[in-house]
């Protein structure tokens, strides 16, 4: 058997349907596995055992797979597993290929020197068959780096400092077009073949709007653009086009609110077509946009949006919201390739719930819960994903799982504890590979998790078990209750303990600055009264002591711990922390404790 059948052959030896495989990047180098329902590893892909292995991508098509290998870049045919180009490269840092996966683009950081004070072209095209040198271009941008292509690679735009450099058939020696938009202006080449449509946004100059305009190539004058929209507060804009071409949306950021009506800044979201209607897609909540995508079929986009709870709802090709998801902790949405399943989650700072919604029916399918998910892609089936728990972000418990799409896990593979995973990608493959298949309410046969789940039982002490309870605790609370955005803020008992006794030393001091006052108002030879009211006392801090230095670090950690009830309060609200006001938080019960030590 050749190594190329591997990939085709079930177990039993027959030819079997395509079966997607998973590419896993770690601290132990770069793997390759099939994906459900075999999980074994690829035997033909030889394992790269380098712990520098910054990058890897497929192609759109699933034909080839490359990364980064130290100083080379490697890429290999998917129909054996064989390296067939070796790119002598050390400095590359990002890959990407073409959408027919003809060509691979690598980009490196710019570097001059002394001996260099020019510098080097850093973004290099190659063909992907061979790895033969097509052309260079100098691109000091690491954001946008990326040459953007029409589906059949018939055009390629590329930014280049201030320009849109736009060129013909990979006919990299004449430029067709060449289209001025500022150092921070974006574009985006819409998907499909021709006729070709690109948007392109121009950030306007002081008390100027900023302009998106939509072209359709090669008409590409401001005075022949398609549609056309405006808007003055916008430090930056993200392109989301719908998979056929036709509609793009537009969200407009800016990070700071100069109206100060919200501390997440301000967003809006802005609709384009090619027909050339526009539209301001209106959010029925308050709040910052978290996650939008459209529809694999085209024809609808979903959006998550104000404070937690948040909101997601579905919208159509008029803007006009068609179905409500409902309030719950979520800020990421996925489709499957097919359109006919969302998933919906809630992960970074929130519980890791996750929900699987029927498309067609508008109905649930199933609920999960993947906790510490950083990472989560569909299978090219439509029928699995899989999530990760990947380093840097988290260093702990990294590993991955794959699912069914009625909630059921499949399979589990998790990392020693010495050992970092950093990323794992789908092979992918083109368009229709898979059938879309009719959705089933049934759950599958699966595994339990190998990490120990919490109860999701309120804990009753003894007294009370068997007894009927007449309130709620935080566990019992609707997840729209406000009550529960505090639950995970819960004092520990040690926290529970000193607060206990901050509170009874508290008391005793009342206690005996009343006991001394009305000893003072009982005096029967009273001096002379003073006719000046005295100021009204201010009311001593009880923690503080008689121990200057001692008073001095009681005041520091009073501060300390105030700043960390504000990011809680930010953190319950669904705000994003950054890592080191996580870590403030984290030290919170330590900073009680220490309080209490020097309070007692």
């Amino acid at each position: 058997m050749v190594s190329g059948e591997l990939a085709t052959r079930g177990p039993t030896g027959k030819m079997a349907v395509n079966i997607p495989c998973v590419a896993v990047r770690g601290s132990t180098g770069i793997s390759v596995s099939y994906g459900p329902p075999r999980y074994e590893d690829v035997s033909s892909f030889v394992k790269d055992d380098g712990r520098n292995c910054k990058c890897m991508t497929f192609s759109p098509d699933g034909k080839y797979f490359a990364w980064i290998s130290g100083a080379t870049v490697k890429i290999v045919s998917c129909s054996t597993w064989a390296v067939i180009a070796v790119i002598e490269k050390p400095k590359v840092c990002a890959l990407k290929f073409s959408t027919l996966g003809t060509y691979l683009m690598t980009w490196e950081p710019f570097i001059v020197s002394a001996a260099n004070p020019q510098g080097n072209p850093q973004l290099h095209i190659w063909k992907s068959e061979n790895g033969e040198h097509v052309q260079s271009f100098t691109q000091k941008r690491q954001i946008d780096w990326e040459p953007q292509w029409s589906d059949d690679e018939k055009i390629c735009a590329i930014l280049i400092n201030t320009d849109i450099v736009i060129y013909e058939n990979a006919d990299f020696g004449k430029v067709v077009h060449r289209i001025n938009v500022t150092k921070v202006g974006r574009f985006k080449v819409a998907p499909g073949n021709a006729p070709y449509y690109i948007v392109i946004y121009t950030p306007g100059k002081t008390g100027q709007p900023s302009l998106a305009r939509l072209f359709e190539y090669p008409k590409l004058d401001s005075a022949q653009s398609l549609a056309t929209k405006s808007f003055f507060q916008s430090d930056r804009v993200d392109f989301y086009w719908n998979s056929k071409g036709t509609s793009v949306l537009i969200m407009t950021s800016m990070d700071i609110d100069k109206t100060g009506a919200s501390y997440y800044g301000k967003q809006a979201l802005h609709y384009l077509s090619t027909k050339g209607n526009t539209a301001i897609v209106t959010l029925g909540e308050e709040g910052p946009i978290h996650e939008l995508s459209w529809s694999p079929k085209g024809n609808e986009f979903a959006v998550i949006y104000g404070f937690m709870p948040s909101k997601a709802t579905l919208f159509n090709l008029k803007c006009d919201p068609v179905f409500e998801f409902g309030k719950k902790h979520r800020n990421s949405i996925y489709y499957n390739p097919h359109g006919n399943i969302l998933l919906l989650g809630g992960f970074g700072n929130l519980q890791g719930g996750i929900e699987l919604w029927d498309m067609n029916k508008r109905k649930l399918i199933a609920q999960a819960d993947a906790a510490d998910t950083t990472l989560l892609h569909w299978s090219p089936d439509g029928q699995h994903f899989m999530t990760a728990t990947t380093a840097p972000r988290l260093r702990m418990a990294n590993g991955f799982k794959i699912w069914h799409y009625s909630g059921t896990l499949l399979y589990e593979r998790p990392w020693n504890k010495q050992e970092e995973l950093w990323e794992i990608i789908w092979q992918r493959f083109p368009v229709n590979s898979f059938p879309e298949q009719e959705i089933s309410y049934k759950a599958v046969e699966g595994i339990a998790p190998s990490a120990p789940q919490a109860s999701k039982q309120v804990y009753r002490p003894p007294s009370a078990r068997g007894r009927t309870i007449n309130f709620k605790l935080h566990d019992d609370v609707d997840d729209n209750d406000p009550a529960k955005k505090n639950a995970g803020n819960a004092p520990s008992k040690a926290m529970l303990k000193v607060k206990k006794k901050r509170e009874a030393k508290k008391a005793k001091k009342e206690l005996e600055a009343n006991a001394q006052k009305n000893n003072s108002n009982g005096q029967e030879n009273d001096p002379a009264p003073n006719p000046t009211p005295k100021p009204k006392p201010t009311t001593p801090d009880p923690d503080l002591t008689n121990d200057p230095e001692k008073n001095k670090k009681i005041k520091l950690i009073k501060n300390k711990l105030k700043t960390i009830n504000k990011l809680k309060e930010l953190q319950a609200t669904g705000k994003r922390l950054e890592k080191n006001q996580v870590e403030k938080i984290n030290k919170e019960e330590e900073l009680q404790l220490e309080l209490a030590e020097l309070t007692l």
